[in-house]
Formats: structure tokens, C-alpha cells, sequence
């Protein structure tokens, strides 16, 4: 192979050649929000959102009445009223004069771009705020009768109560009311997740009425369902010959449920969830507001306000303090 002559005029010395910059961004953060897609909606018409519970009166083998007699009147049991703040949560982007001006790939204006990721984000932080160890706010003020504190919503851990399985180094949520955080058990104290710490939240979910669909977890514990016996039968693919490993559905003693990995939920729980017992309550709607100019830029906020609605927790359950890893 001959080499190249020196007079040849190649791309090494030219200055006129144009960039071959894609027209196509690729991104591969997730955006999969399974919480936050999988509950229910509800409207919210105040800061202060509130609903109620209502139970039965306990089953008992010693009903029986004697021919003739006058009827008892049973005691009433009155509802539960219970509550949750709404949160605000917003995002907001900002670009320059000159860079919403000059010609850009793959995007034809880079605020609305910006925007675009901006409520991706938001609604991944929904997930997380919804899923993280939160309790809500004590009141509409804080202790100094200001409204500098942010109002925060009371989190599906702080719900969590009646069915669930600790470590014995940590403390669950004291009352069934959103209004107080889990005292997490140390890494070190944390257990692998087993099929029968499964069982015993499963079976407590159905003694008290539930009917869980849905098995959230961590990607680490969501491998752990290979080693259950409950677990889906393991498929093969007679096209392409590849054996599905996959868990997808647990066959348990009371039902079927759907397992789901969340990457934004806390590895250390896996939470076994009744999702109509659950809905986001929404103040106000996702939205983009155009923000004031104060200078050469432009700023656009994406904001909501929304809390969880816990209909009823009854209905749900979780294993926490697993290891992860």
C-alpha cells in the first residue's frame, strides 16, 4: 500500500469541513415511575386532604338470640377520619437569550427542551418522596407560627403499620396515620429477604381483608424471587431458544401478585401492595409556568401539589430492614 502524497489536500489541513453532530440525543436514565403510574387519582380541593376508614365490628361464635326476646342494640362503630398535607415539588430551567438564538441539534428550542427534562425529573422525585421514609408535617405552621417550613406529605412508610416484619434492632411506623418516620435498623442488623418473611406479611394482609396485587422492590431482592417456590414457572423462548428467567408473578396462598422493580424506592424494603388502597391526591396538576424575566434569560418552572392518600393500610404490608446487596 502506497503512502499519501505529500501535496494531497486532506481533512487534517481543511477549514471549511462541516461537523457531523447527530440530530438525535440518546438518554438512558429511567424515567419508569411504577408507583406513581400504578395508583389511583384523586382530587384534592385543599392543602389539609382528608378521607375515612370504616371496620366491622370483630366476627364472633357466640351470636346466637333466644326465640322471643327483646333485640340488643349493638354498639356503633364509628369511622376513622384521617389525613394528609399536600407537597409542593417543582423543577425549574433556565436558558440565556443567546443559547435559545443560535441553531442547536436534535431540539428546536432549547428552554422547551430544558422543560421537557425538567419534568422528567419532578417525576421521578414524586416517586422517591412517595416511596422514602417521610412523615408529614406536624401542622400547616411550624412551631414559630411562620410558613417558612416546606409542607410535606406524610410517605407510604409512614403508613405502613398493621402487616410488616422488623428487625428487631428497628421500630415501624408507631401509628397507622402518616405522621411518624421509621427508626431503621443499622446495614449491618439488615437479613436477607426469604420467602417465609413473605408469607408471614402475605398472611397478615389477608386476616385483616387485604388483597395485595403487587410486590415492589429494590433490583437486588427482585433477583432474590429465583430462589422462592412461588415463584412464576421458569419459561423458554421456542423462537430464539433462550430460557426466561424473569420473575414476574408470585403464586402465593392468597392470590397472584405482580413483582416490579422500582429503582426509586428503597432498596432495604420490599413492599407488598393492595395499589387501589393507594392514590395520589392532586391540589394542583402538573404544570409549566413562564417565570418574570429579570434579565437576559429566560425561566420556566415546572410545579405540582399533591399528597398520598392511604385509603386504607390495612390492605398492605412490607418486609423492611433486608440487605441489598
Amino acid at each position: 500500500m502506497g503512502t499519501t502524497d505529500v501535496g494531497t489536500f486532506t481533512v487534517y489541513s481543511a477549514i471549511g469541513n462541516r461537523e457531523d453532530l447527530s440530530n438525535v440525543i440518546y438518554r438512558i436514565d429511567p424515567t419508569e415511575v411504577p408507583f406513581l403510574s400504578g395508583i389511583e387519582r384523586e382530587k384534592s380541593s385543599a392543602v389539609k386532604h382528608e378521607w375515612q376508614t370504616q371496620a366491622l365490628d370483630a366476627a364472633t361464635s357466640t351470636n346466637a338470640a333466644q326465640e322471643g326476646a327483646d333485640a340488643d342494640t349493638d354498639t356503633a362503630t364509628p369511622t376513622v377520619r384521617l389525613f394528609n398535607f399536600t407537597q409542593i415539588s417543582d423543577k425549574v430551567a433556565r436558558v440565556s437569550g443567546t443559547q435559545r438564538a443560535v441553531k442547536t441539534a436534535g431540539r428546536d428550542d432549547e428552554l422547551d427542551y430544558q422543560a421537557l427534562l425538567k419534568g422528567l425529573a419532578l417525576k421521578r422525585d414524586m416517586e422517591t418522596i412517595l416511596l422514602t421514609n417521610q412523615a408529614q408535617s406536624t401542622g400547616l405552621y411550624d412551631s414559630l407560627g411562620s410558613v417558612s417550613n416546606a409542607r410535606k406529605l406524610g410517605s407510604i412508610l409512614a403508613w405502613i403499620y398493621t402487616n410488616q416484619t422488623l428487625n428487631t434492632a428497628s421500630v415501624g411506623a408507631t401509628a397507622p396515620n402518616g405522621a411518624t418516620i421509621r427508626i431503621d435498623a443499622s446495614p449491618q442488623s439488615c437479613k436477607a429477604f426469604t420467602e417465609a418473611s413473605l408469607k408471614t406479611v402475605l398472611q397478615s394482609i389477608w386476616t385483616n381483608g387485604g388483597k395485595p396485587d403487587v410486590i415492589m422492590t429494590g433490583g437486588y431482592n427482585k433477583q432474590q424471587f429465583s430462589l422462592f417456590t412461588g415463584r412464576a414457572t421458569q419459561m423458554e423462548d421456542t423462537g430464539t431458544k433462550k430460557i426466561i428467567a424473569t420473575v414476574d408473578a408470585y403464586e402465593s396462598d392468597f392470590g397472584k401478585l405482580k413483582v416490579v422493580a422500582n429503582r426509586f424506592q428503597r432498596t432495604r424494603d420490599v413492599l407488598v401492595l393492595q395499589m387501589d388502597m393507594w392514590a395520589m391526591a392532586t391540589l394542583r396538576n402538573m404544570a409549566e409556568v413562564d417565570l418574570a424575566k429579570t434579565g437576559d434569560s429566560d425561566r420556566r418552572q415546572i410545579i405540582t401539589e399533591y399528597t398520598l392518600a392511604a385509603r386504607n393500610e390495612k390492605s398492605s404490608g412490607g418486609v423492611f430492614d433486608v440487605t441489598s446487596q
